[in-house]
């Protein structure tokens, strides 16, 4: 029965190591989780700069009610126009027709609804 005891405190003991491996892989570094999180809003504060700079008031309007919705259509947009942006191959600010034409490039099927009555 000894035996019994010290192989169940062996496997107490290991559950236990085992355990703290994982809270530390869990929590990491703390240092080094506040820094992700310090550049990744540095990274999102330059990106709305740069959108504030592109889009005209009443486009980042339309792009806002636009992600209320779709937001994975206006994420879309958001990339294009920066892209175009670092490129130097936009003249003039995006206003909001130059908006509804780069969303209807970028979602060319539209639903149309017929109903029919009988």
């Amino acid at each position: 029965m000894d035996g019994d005891a010290e192989l169940a405190e062996l496997r107490r003991r290991r559950m236990q190591q085992i355990q703290e491996m994982q809270a530390q892989a869990a929590y990491g570094n703390p240092q080094a989780i506040v820094q992700q999180q310090a550049e990744a809003e540095r990274r999102d504060a330059e990106r709305q700069e740069a959108l504030r700079r592109v889009f005209t008031p009443e486009a980042r309007e339309r792009l806002a009610r636009i992600r209320m919705t779709r937001p994975e259509v206006a994420q879309a947009a958001e990339q294009q126009v920066l892209t175009l942006a670092a490129q130097g191959r936009l003249q003039r600010m995006v206003d909001d027709a130059t908006l509804r034409l780069l969303l209807e490039r970028l979602n060319p099927e539209r639903r149309e609804i017929n109903i029919t009555r009988r």
